[in-house]
């Protein structure tokens, strides 16, 4: 097998590779979703119902509302308003999409991953402690504390988190790259899954006994 074979075949893998790594490019200048299906006149692309192009128009970009506060009234003390392709359809197919993120005084976004997006996190008000973990078998961790203007990015499928470490409350804005980025809550999907995950599973993985495996699941 020649050498410039293999180099080919590795180059198109680490394009191929890349090209899966965030959401697929549009086809056309845009595709603003369909939140009525039974449109006949619609086409399929990207996950969502294209509005037909002539029908369109300049509300199908527009969002408002993201100054309003979110509720931070809850066990973590923190509120996520997202504006993705569900709530703003003029982004479908864009491979964007942003957050808004309030925290109340030592309120956090606990730790979490996006599946499909890298994150990029701006604070508008407060200080926040955030970090994210590589993946095994390094798990090392990266923490920064943030203030007023600070900027710190979360790589794609990473578990990161961020906490106001301050005693006032704490506002950012966080742009995902894609449409519907995903969020999945550690503690949530482990101990709050429906069906529960066999008792016996989570004791050994998290070397606990059975009795707080057991209440961690109520509290989930």
């Amino acid at each position: 097998m020649s050498k410039a074979y293999l180099v080919t075949v590795a180059l198109f893998a680490l394009a191929f590779s890349l090209a899966s790594a965030s959401d697929p490019a549009p086809l056309q200048d845009f595709c603003v979703a369909l939140k009525d299906y039974s449109d006949k006149s619609a086409l399929f692309v990207n996950g969502k119902f294209c509005k037909d192009p002539k029908l369109v128009t300049a509300d199908d970009f527009y969002f408002r509302g993201l100054n309003i506060p979110g509720n931070t009234y809850n066990k973590v003390g923190s509120n996520v308003t997202n504006v993705n392709v569900d709530t703003f359809p003029g982004l479908n197919t864009l491979g964007i999409s942003l957050a808004r993120i309030d925290f109340a005084p030592y309120g956090q976004n606990p730790p979490h991953t996006h599946p499909r997006g890298t994150e990029i996190l701006v604070v508008l008000e407060g200080t926040l402690f955030v970090g994210f973990v590589t993946s095994n078998t390094d798990n090392r961790l990266f923490t920064k504390t943030l203030n007023k203007g600070d900027v710190f990015v979360f790589p794609v499928g990473l578990i990161h988190f961020q906490v106001n470490v301050g005693k006032t409350n704490a506002i950012a804005i966080s742009g995902l790259s894609s449409q519907n980025a995903g969020a999945i809550t550690i503690a949530n999907a482990v101990f709050g899954s429906n069906p529960p995950i066999n008792l016996d599973v989570l004791t050994k993985a998290f070397q606990l006994d059975k009795k707080v495996v057991e209440y961690l699941q109520k509290e989930f």
